[in-house]
């Protein structure tokens, strides 16, 4: 059995890779809440939330996983992004670790999509701002 995957066995690329990868094929999974993704989000991405902002505080969600195999299979390629890349990378751990073969983060997040013009539709200006949610 392989070693468990780390924060440093994640492959990440910036935003201008990672739209060359999309535009091969590749998956875009973004793991920022349903309330951020519903604000303006890369075209055709998927969107499974990895941490809930409540109240209390934040909190991983607990079906992340689950959730995620209802959407994409193991072998499929996928791009993991978020706001500013944070929660993204600790999403690409928990996939590789769950068997997950091709796992690339886009480092960055949205935030850098929409700072370097990538955005078909400009969201507001909410997310002109670098979101640190670490």
């Amino acid at each position: 059995m392989d070693a468990t995957k780390k924060l440093q066995d994640v492959v990440s690329v910036d935003m201008h890779a990672a739209k060359g990868l999309l535009s091969s094929g590749h998956c875009y999974l973004d793991v920022r809440t349903t309330e951020e993704f519903n604000k303006g989000h890369i075209e055709n991405a998927l969107n499974v939330p990895y941490m809930y902002f409540t109240q209390e505080g934040k909190f991983k969600n607990p079906e992340f996983l689950n959730q995620v195999a209802v959407l994409c299979k193991k072998e499929d390629h996928l791009v993991v992004g978020c706001q500013s890349g944070a929660r993204s990378h600790r999403a690409c751990v928990d996939l590789l670790n769950a068997g997950y073969e091709h796992v690339t983060e886009m480092g960055g997040g949205y935030s850098a999509w929409v700072d370097n013009g990538l955005a078909q539709h400009k969201p507001a200006e909410y997310f002109k701002t670098s979101l640190k949610l670490r």
